[in-house]
């Protein structure tokens, strides 16, 4: 898009009114229906039209694929929806996920404008693609618009609630042992251009493999293709995170080192490898739980103290110095009970957004309070994830 030259002003003292004209998607002149004589409408070239459409946001894009069997082609295609996705205007939501008063699993959007806003909300109940509604199954992460499910310990479901698109992934046919648990993680490997999916399988090894007596295996499916693959090197930690946190290439899990410690394990998705990404200095603060999240496209750790919470940003991704201290504030439990905190979203004017327990609260750091939020038909959430609206399909 050229930017203008600076002579706008004395340009418009000599303008004329200028005749609106109707413009049509077709590459080969036309003449009107009405009036077989009269002069071709002006053509905008298909090429324009796709620049176009690239800056119009992906919920109001969808019916005009049904203009012409061109605009389809162009708007399902998949270059043009990572074109789209880099520069359209992005609209981000909240997903949540809680029992319906008949137990049914439940899934609602709402924008996140919005919920800062204290705007009244306009709820979107999502169809989610599964036949059991009668199953919760959890939500992994989002990214680039696509939702990951954990089904359940073998089965991960990747869906684009935007454009309506899910795909099922094989099976990871893990041998059942004592004790095992498998945990997800969904990111994008830029260097490669694809999604992968990773899964960290950890079991009881009677205390001859790795830390507290477990081992654990980690496989990972690139989405293209139909087959998971095991990458060695996970190190001899155990996860505690229900889901890794994709930033910048890597995903991101919370394990445990022993009774007494915990470290952030990285797994970078172009090279395959596992790093430890070092936290903030706490200082004093005695820290009796941690979380894991991303604000701002960035990681994010809160820390739980006994009566306070402490919401840590590293600006940096795998620079240790960068972790800055974005806020400190009171908990909005009793001291001494120690909720499940999630960050969610940060807005423009510092507005927090949290997963507290099995609540979803904003806390306005102005005037330091909190506020609920009042959702209807919801006591309980399940599970909470922001994402974008995209056309990205993870079935291409």
């Amino acid at each position: 898009m050229a930017s203008g030259n600076g002579n706008d002003d004395a340009a418009s003292s000599k303008t004329t009114p200028i005749k609106r004209q109707r413009f049509t998607g077709t590459l080969s002149p036309h003449a009107s229906a009405s009036d077989p004589h009269a002069p071709p409408s002006p053509i905008l070239p298909f090429e324009l039209i796709a620049e176009i459409l690239q800056w119009v946001p992906a919920k109001l894009l969808l019916p005009l694929q049904c203009t012409c069997k061109s605009w389809k082609t162009l708007i399902s295609d998949p270059l043009f929806a990572k074109n789209h996705l880099r520069d359209s205007p992005k609209s981000t939501r909240l997903a949540l996920s809680f029992a319906s008063p008949t137990r049914e699993f439940v899934l609602r959007s709402y924008p996140l404008h919005g919920v800062f806003d204290a705007a009244p909300i306009g709820a979107t109940e999502l169809r989610y693609p599964s036949n059991n509604r009668k199953c919760f199954d959890l939500i992994v992460g989002s990214c680039d618009g696509v939702l990951c499910f954990a089904v359940n310990q073998s089965r991960v479901l990747l869906w684009n609630p935007c454009i309506g698109k899910s795909k099922r992934l094989p099976p990871l046919k893990n041998q059942r042992r004592e004790g095992s648990y498998t945990i997800y993680g969904f990111g994008y490997d830029g260097f490669s251009g694809s999604y992968k999916v990773v899964a960290v399988f950890s079991y009881e090894c009677d205390g001859n493999g790795g830390s507290n007596g477990y081992k654990s295996e980690v496989k990972v499916l690139t989405l293209g293709t139909d087959s998971w693959r095991e990458i060695r090197g996970f190190p001899s930690v155990v996860p505690l995170d229900e889901s890794g946190k994709f930033v910048s290439g890597s995903v991101n899990w919370l394990a445990s080192k022993s009774s007494y410690s915990s470290v952030i394990v990285s797994l970078d998705l172009q090279k395959e490898s596992f790093q430890e990404v070092l936290q903030p200095d706490y200082g004093d603060v005695a820290v009796l739980d941690l979380t894991l999240g991303v604000l701002r496209d960035c990681l994010c750790v809160v820390a739980h103290g006994y009566n306070l919470l402490d919401v840590w940003l590293m600006q940096d991704y795998g620079n240790r110095e960068s972790w800055t201290k974005l806020f400190s504030f009171p908990c909005l439990e009793t001291p001494g009970s120690f909720p499940c905190v999630k960050a969610l979203g940060l807005s423009e004017d510092d507005q927090l957004l949290l997963e507290f327990g099995s609540k979803i609260v904003v806390y306005n750091t102005r005037d330091s309070t909190y506020e609920t939020l009042q959702i209807q038909d919801i006591n309980e959430c399940v599970a909470s994830e922001v994402y974008i609206e995209s056309l990205i399909s993870p079935c291409s």
